[in-house]
């Protein structure tokens, strides 16, 4: 919950006793931007998050922030302030916003009051967005090892069920398409529910998934939240609260839920304009102090418990390729799994350009991966980092005049990095070549061919853009 600005208090939570019949009544004294100062003139006394209507001008919502006195703050959350003047009347619904949850949300396309694209807005189970982490010792940490048939990530940086991934990378990484890639793969092999949280995005985005989802026939298992990029900040800040909302009631319910967040950086960037917007002090690099602390009331609700599993794979934007950025950090300590995209390997047209020697999993163990995966993927790791200081010197004297042992361990690291890039059936349109699944064992096994030099003689550039050498006929 965001807190209000110096000197002011917050007022009673939602944890007290409401009495339905009498909410408080207030008239609007300022109007700046999204603040609307409201003057209570009832006894009862307005709650923190509670959404208050104004007369004449019922579409338009506010929530309730901070009192000062008989003075309360609200925070604008539809589109426009331009129906509200100096006078109008104000009376609260003695409720936080909801969201609708369930089985009846599953197809649809919806904003952040809960409204479908479709229309179709008459929804029996509601929720508020803001709920407590579960208990700690109700979480469950993951053990089991989600495929994506994405041959990089599956190898390198394996996704945990259960647990947090990040997809990590400046402007024009592509850390959408490889969001939208893992979705593809993985949500016809699992028995879960989709919960997309579109934050302060492309609509043309979100509209294009949604469309994707339904040419899959996987819509009817599937509920996307969208807060658009030209909506305003409190609106863009709320979406993660409501998606989460929604995957906490099919949780709870006993369902696996797969959630994905695109983008979380403007999570952040959201609650920054909103703090400013207050007139908060504002802590490191102008982002609000309490960056940390919004962060982890989202990423501590998408936890595992006994009933059920969240997988949440999110996208985080780093602006200017600053990875010391405090929002980046801040979001990055929650993740189990962070897979970054490099722009050197991007401008090598390697895709993903996902930089292995940066990313990480915490699922890079002998007990979860197998013998055999650890075994090859520990060698290549130690090669990996040769491949790098011997390519210097490769790029001043030439590849030649590397020694033997060091020419071999280049060429076959090499093969196996260009073998890790893949054509997407996301960008099948775009790219004209055909989109592949690679099953986890089978990327082991061609890797461990490559290393035992079974392709030294194949040309470097045939293992770019395959699916197995199998398929591609190159063993």
């Amino acid at each position: 919950m965001t807190g209000g600005g110096a000197g002011m208090t917050k007022v009673a939570g939602m944890a007290e006793e409401v009495d339905n019949m009498s909410h408080f009544k207030g008239i609007i004294k300022s109007v700046t931007g999204q603040t609307v100062v409201v003057v209570i003139t009832s006894s009862t006394l307005p709650q923190s998050g509670e959404i208050a209507h104004v007369s004449k001008s019922p579409e338009i919502k506010l929530e309730v922030l901070a009192r000062i006195d008989t003075e309360v703050t609200c925070l604008i959350l539809s589109e426009s302030n331009t129906l509200l003047v100096r006078g109008q009347k104000v009376e609260g619904t003695g409720k936080p916003l909801s969201v609708p949850v369930g089985k009846q949300v599953l197809g649809k396309m919806l904003n952040l009051f809960g409204e479908s694209s479709e229309g179709e807005d008459n929804f029996d189970l509601l929720a508020p967005i803001y709920a407590p982490a579960p208990s700690f010792s109700l979480a469950v940490n993951p053990t089991e090892i989600l495929e994506t048939g994405i041959k990089v990530i599956d190898f390198a940086m394996p996704i945990p069920r259960g647990g947090k991934v990040g997809v990590v990378g400046g402007a024009g990484m592509g850390k959408t398409v490889l969001l939208t890639e893992i979705i593809l793969n993985i949500i016809n092999r699992q028995e879960a529910y989709t919960v997309f949280a579109g934050i302060g995005e492309r609509i043309r985005e979100a509209q294009e998934l949604y469309q994707r989802l339904k040419a899959l026939k996987v819509l009817d298992k599937s509920s996307l939240v969208i807060g658009q990029m030209h909506e305003n900040a409190a609106n863009r800040f709320r979406i993660a609260q409501a998606a989460a909302t929604i995957a906490e009631h099919f949780r709870d319910k006993g369902n696996d839920v797969l959630f994905f967040a695109d983008n979380m950086f403007r999570f952040v960037q959201a609650g920054s304009e909103v703090s400013q917007i207050l007139g908060e002090i504002p802590s490191e690099q102008f982002y609000q102090a309490s960056l940390q602390n919004q962060v982890a009331e989202i990423e501590d609700r998408l936890v595992s418990t006994e009933d059920a599993a969240i997988t949440s794979i999110q996208t985080v934007y780093v602006p200017a390729d600053d990875f010391s950025d405090p929002a980046v950090s801040a979001i990055m300590t929650f993740l189990d799994t962070v897979i970054i995209l490099s722009r050197g390997n991007a401008q090598l047209d390697l895709h993903p350009p996902v930089d292995l020697l940066q990313s990480s999993s915490s699922f890079l163990k002998r007990q979860i991966l197998g013998e055999r995966h650890f075994e090859v993927y520990t060698r290549f790791n130690g090669l990996l980092s040769s491949y790098v200081r011997l390519s210097h010197i490769a790029a001043i004297v030439g590849e030649e005049e590397l020694g033997a042992a060091d020419r071999l361990t280049f060429k076959r690291t090499r093969k196996v990095i260009n073998y890790l890039t893949q054509p997407f059936f996301a960008t099948e349109s775009q790219t004209g070549r055909k989109g592949t699944h690679v099953k986890r064992e089978d990327a082991v096994t061609d890797i461990e061919a490559i290393l035992a030099g079974k392709l030294d003689n194949v040309p470097d550039e045939k293992l770019k853009y395959i699916g197995t050498l199998k398929e591609a006929k190159l063993i």
